[in-house]
């Protein structure tokens, strides 16, 4: 037997909302605590959310709406049977240490996706500046990292002064500040059903590529990884998580094969 899953998704749909608003309001507010009222309507919220799971499990082939419902009865299960006092819960720890390594893991395919990416343009970068030392006028958008690496390492060698005097204070700011921008827009550029996100991976790749290559053909490795590895340590698994987080936007936002309505596609993936 197969359900009506449009009209079983209309008629139940308040009910596992009015459950998710709930789940949403105690785990953003871990100090508050329901009165019996309260108790009661989410327990009857809890016990028709897991019947419906019973039903999609049985009935219907649909892992996405699955899925979803399987989130809300875990969430839900979890609130109930809850042993430890919710007030001395860290959240931000526990979001850092807990839930966001299992996020990760669950979506670990679109950062190696993502990972790809930037690979194939650090390719094409690299190939393109071995190819023709010129090519790099084109790729490289900062003037200074257009000219000789090695006059450049020579002059940074020789320089006496403060290294965070004038120029070098201003540079150090715009590419603190100018590298989240990157991964904010990686991000957000999700919404573009991925193609942004997919083009600015790709871009930074291509740049990342063509630097190290050409300091890298011109002998000056040691110096690339000096200047790199300290902060690109950090920025550049930040920007590649940032990808991965856009193109899981842009899967959500695309929901292909799936009939669940978007906004319960994106509850799923931010729970």
């Amino acid at each position: 037997m197969i359900i009506d899953l449009e009209k079983f998704i209309r008629q139940e749909r308040k009910c596992w909302g009015e459950l998710e608003a709930m789940l949403d309001k105690l785990e953003r507010d871990l100090a508050y605590r329901m009165d019996l009222e309260e108790v009661n309507h989410f327990h009857y919220l809890y016990r028709r959310t897991s019947a419906d799971l019973g039903k999609i499990m049985t009935f219907a082939a649909e892992p996405d709406m699955r899925r979803y419902l399987e989130s809300l009865v875990r969430r839900a299960y979890a609130q109930i049977h809850e042993s430890r006092e919710r007030a001395h819960r860290f959240a931000p720890a526990h979001w850092f240490f807990h839930t966001f390594p299992i996020t990760f893991r669950r979506h670990v395919r679109l950062f190696w996706l993502a990972l790809a990416i930037v690979g194939a343009g650090g390719a094409f970068g690299s190939i393109a500046v071995g190819l023709d030392p010129g090519a790099k006028e084109v790729l490289i958008p900062f003037a200074h990292l257009r000219g000789d690496p090695s006059d450049r390492v020579a002059q940074e060698e020789q320089a006496t002064g403060d290294q965070l005097e004038g120029a070098k204070a201003h540079f150090s700011a715009f590419l603190m500040t100018h590298n989240t921008k990157v991964a904010i827009f990686s991000l957000a550029l999700g919404m573009s059903w991925g193609i942004g996100t997919v083009i600015l991976l790709f871009y930074n790749g291509v740049l990342l590529g063509a630097i190290a290559a050409d300091y890298c053909l011109a002998g000056e490795t040691r110096f690339l990884l000096g200047w790199l590895l300290p902060h690109g340590a950090i920025e550049i698994p930040a920007f590649v998580l940032a990808g991965q987080a856009g193109l899981l936007l842009a899967v959500t936002l695309i929901g292909r094969g799936s009939r669940i309505p978007m906004r319960m596609r994106l509850r799923e993936v931010s729970g």
